[in-house]
């Protein structure tokens, strides 16, 4: 019974591939004679298919058994390709692969004939053209050729030592022949260069040697006798883009009939350009792979910068296959102007909120700054007499409000009219004796561009602008009539503004607050400081007849850490 469902379980894993092979398509046979004792590899390709992603698995007919990928076994697969290091006689036989892609299946087979031959014996004297193991190459009389050395196998081999040979001796580089990686440059082609050839190389995978030798049978015609002219794909004279100081690899696709020799290479001013870029190999030709089809060869041949410089902008790099030839020429990549917007309209945005910050957190120096820089010495134009009408909260004789009629009386007028220029109207100290309070109010308060309210936490115990008084008049003035700028000072900091009237409140929640934050010494009569600042800031500018600077002179400014007053006119500067 056991046996029974292990016979079953085969057969069931067997059958769908079975079937599977059944089903694809048969693509064409290669016939390869080789002889024993050297390393062979064939590599299993279909360009409408191996462009993408497939399976290949190789077998040997008629059996259905995967030829095995252990790397140590002498006949194995690796990806796409079979190897055999080296040949012996029983491997000949028909090995075929199987490519199998998401939507299609295709068969591809090589008829494999192992022989027995001994390097370099009589029998290829004899007989050097058309032998079953020679390759069949053509060199045109009169022209420059090459001969080429069939070295295809897998990245895992190492090829190195190439060495060539015409009937059975060396080949040493001279004007005639020059030894070129996997290729012998043939020039001035005669009729006496053709006859048999022969290169060898050795082979290292797996920490093993093998030597490898190909045997080419050369045949010399006249120009114009040979076969078809080869056909570059790419490149089609056009032009890459390509960014300095990248690197970069050009491939250079050529389709050519398999007895055509025609030299592939890449050429930089009719030079070669692995001479031409001798010295500092930034450039270099790439080793020349191919893919060989029913009737002709797909041949590769790439140009590698390893780091693409100036000089090579603009200079136009030719491909030649024989006759045929085609060039790439490379230039800089177009300037992304939108990277140029984008980072041209960020650093403006930069610049914009830099600018902004800065404004913000030094607006009050600038701005004093301006107006000393700016300011205009002639008479003022709006019909005013008083940059300020000072309103300040009037205690009872009994409290505490010796500090407020010092700041009001003494420091005000030393800080704002002796050292800035500013003139004030301070009732109690400007109106002329027996006028009528209310008179004096409504007749000063249209000749001041500014409103100056003083309030500390305990004005409105006080019945602070609750009354038909001076300060009632004035703030009713000020913000029905005029609408002036009101700057309003805390004298000390007020947590609550809900006890005072509403029109206090209403200035506070418009212009906001300066706090008081000095004492009565001599720093605080400074115009420097930051207090000061803040006050002037909000006072309006500056405009003074010239005479008024003269007017002025008798007053010895302040001296503060913050900067020092003019000493000439005893006005400050910011």
């Amino acid at each position: 019974m056991g046996m029974t469902s292990l016979l079953f379980c085969g057969v069931s894993f067997a059958l769908p591939l079975f079937v599977a092979a059944d089903t694809c398509n048969d693509s064409y046979m290669n016939d390869e004679v080789i002889s024993e004792g050297q390393p062979f590899s064939f590599n299993c390709t279909y360009p409408p298919v191996t462009n993408g992603a497939v399976n290949v698995t190789w077998y040997k007919t008629p059996s259905k058994n995967p030829i095995a990928n252990d790397r140590h076994l002498r006949i194995h697969q690796d990806q796409t390709w079979i190897l055999f290091l080296p040949l012996a006689l029983e491997d000949s036989g028909i090995y075929q692969c199987v490519i199998r892609s998401a939507h299609s299946c295709y068969l591809r087979a090589v008829n494999l004939t192992i022989f027995k031959k001994h390097w370099c014996d009589s029998s290829m004297e004899e007989s050097p053209i058309n032998s079953a193991d020679e390759f069949q190459q053509t060199l045109l009389i009169g022209k420059s050729g090459s001969l080429i050395c069939h070295l295809d196998f897998p990245e895992s081999c190492a090829l190195d030592s190439v060495k060539w040979y015409k009937d059975c001796e060396e080949i040493t580089a001279g004007k005639k022949y020059l030894p070129f990686g996997t290729k012998l440059l043939v020039n001035n082609i005669a009729e006496e260069d053709g006859g048999s050839y022969a290169c060898s190389a050795r082979l290292t995978h797996m920490g093993r040697n093998f030597k490898i030798r190909n045997y080419i049978a050369v045949d010399t015609k006249e120009v114009g006798s040979g076969g078809r002219i080869p056909n570059i794909t790419y490149p089609k004279n056009n032009s890459i883009e390509v960014p300095l100081g990248s690197h970069l690899i050009v491939d250079c696709n050529i389709t050519d009939v398999k007895e055509n020799t025609n030299l592939r290479c890449w050429r930089v001013n009719n030079t070669l350009v692995d001479d031409y870029y001798n010295d500092s190999k930034r450039i270099r030709e790439g080793i020349e792979t191919n893919v060989s089809l029913r009737n002709h060869i797909l041949y590769t041949v790439n140009i590698t910068f390893l780091e693409v410089k100036m000089e090579d902008y603009g200079h136009p790099f030719m491909c030649h296959a024989g006759v045929s030839a085609a060039y790439i020429i490379l230039k800089r990549p177009a300037p992304d102007f939108r990277a140029y917007l984008i980072g041209g309209i960020m650093a403006f945005l930069l610049l914009v909120v830099s600018a902004l910050c800065i404004y913000n957190s030094f607006k009050i120096d600038i701005v004093l700054w301006y107006r000393s820089v700016f300011h205009t010495a002639r008479a003022p134009d709006d019909e005013k007499v008083y940059d300020a009408y000072v309103l300040y909260p009037k205690y009872p004789r009994e409290s505490q409000g010796h500090d407020v009629d010092t700041l009001v009386l003494k420091i005000l007028p030393e800080v704002l009219e002796k050292q800035c220029g500013y003139k004030l109207f301070i009732f109690g100290r400007d109106e002329f004796p027996g006028q009528a309070v209310a008179s004096v109010i409504d007749e000063n308060i249209q000749l001041c561009r500014r409103l100056m309210v003083l309030v500390a936490p305990e004005s409105s115990t006080f019945g602070f602008l609750k009354n038909l008084s001076e300060e009632q008049i004035a703030v009713y003035n000020a913000l029905i009539q005029h609408g002036m700028k009101v700057i309003l000072i805390e004298l000390e900091k007020v947590k609550d503004y809900s006890t005072m009237p509403e029109s206090i409140q209403y200035i506070r929640q418009k212009h906001g607050a300066i706090q008081w934050d000095g004492d009565f010494t001599e720093q605080s009569q400074c115009a420097k400081t930051k207090f000061w600042k803040k006050v002037r800031y909000h006072m309006p500018p500056r405009r003074y007849p010239a005479s008024s600077q003269v007017q002025l002179l008798g007053h010895t400014p302040c001296h503060c850490k913050a900067g020092k007053c003019n000493a000439a006119t005893g006005l400050i500067t910011p």
